[in-house]
This record gives structure tokens, C-alpha cells and sequence, in this order.
């Protein structure tokens, strides 16, 4: 444990290389808050980088200033869980923002990082829990995916330092 009981920032493990792939952001939210109702039709809009800001979040991002110290500032998700899910239910034609994950990482075991801190191009963020899936991912995937993601739904943190994220090609 780093003083003041927190453990060290750990990089991405070096046995594989971790790249941002997607990075999205999008103005309103489209089912956070809307259970019974139905989703509402904000974008997920594709960006090539996004500014993170220390205890706010992502730079045009719904939930940018949310609310102090939200464990959500910034999702992150696995695009070889993603190809898993695509080939799983035969749905070749979605694109990853239908998710509403913030940035899409290759070469990370997310769920290793719940409850840590880590950095990801200089940027720090501290992993607070799974992103968990909700019923909502039977209509933006098919029927069965919100079971599916069960354990794999990504990753919910907290920004801790100010930084650029940036895709990344393989």
C-alpha cells in the first residue's frame, strides 16, 4: 500500500499490450434513470481522443461532473468480450457504442483491476466495480445479452488525474 492506504497506480500489464481502440462520449442518457420508460436517443458519439478531468470525468460526456467522487466517471470495456458477444448472437452489424461504454481497451482483464488503481496513457484512474449490464442490453443486443455480459460487463472508475486519452491503432 502507497501512503495514505491507497494501493499503487499499476500499469497495464506488459505480457500483452493493452491499446485504446473506441472511445465514446455522448451528451444525454439514453437508460440511465429510465427504467419502465423507453431509452431515449442521445448518440454515442465516436471521438479519436477525450479530455479526462481529476474527479469530473470525460470532457462532453453525460455523466462529466455527475456527481462528487461518482464511481462512474468513465466506463471502460473489452473489445475481445465484445467480438465474444458479436459472435455469440450472430450480431455482426452493431457497433460497440451500442453498449454505452465510454472507451473500448484490447488486451486487458478488466474485472483484475476492480478495486485498484491504474493508468492507462499517463492518465490515472482507480477501477470501483463491474460494470454491471441491465436489462436494457436484450434491446440494444439481442435477447439473452444482458444475462450473457453477467461478469464481463466492463468497468466503472473514477478519474484521478487530469490527462488526453487517444485511440490507438493495433
Amino acid at each position: 500500500m502507497a501512503a495514505g492506504g491507497h494501493s499503487r497506480p499499476r500499469l497495464m500489464p506488459r505480457s500483452r499490450m493493452t491499446l485504446v481502440r473506441q472511445i465514446f462520449i455522448s451528451p444525454g442518457h439514453n437508460f440511465f434513470g429510465r427504467y419502465g420508460k423507453v431509452a431515449d436517443t442521445h448518440p454515442a458519439v465516436e471521438v479519436e481522443e477525450v479530455q479526462c478531468v481529476t474527479g469530473m470525468g470525460l470532457k462532453g460526456d453525460r455523466f462529466f461532473g455527475y456527481r462528487p467522487d461518482y464511481k462512474g466517471q468513465v466506463t471502460f470495456f473489452s473489445e475481445e468480450v465484445w467480438r465474444q458477444l458479436q459472435e455469440h448472437f450472430k450480431v455482426h452489424g452493431h457497433a460497440p457504442s451500442v453498449l454505452r461504454r465510454n472507451v473500448i481497451l484490447s488486451g486487458a482483464d478488466l474485472n483484475a483491476l476492480i478495486g485498484r488503481r491504474f493508468s492507462i496513457q499517463g492518465v490515472l484512474f482507480e477501477a470501483t466495480e463491474e460494470c454491471r449490464p441491465c436489462h436494457w442490453m436484450d434491446n440494444a443486443v439481442a435477447p439473452g445479452a444482458e444475462e450473457w455480459l453477467k461478469g464481463r460487463g466492463g468497468l466503472r472508475c473514477r478519474v484521478l488525474s487530469d490527462g488526453v486519452l487517444r485511440r490507438e491503432a493495433a
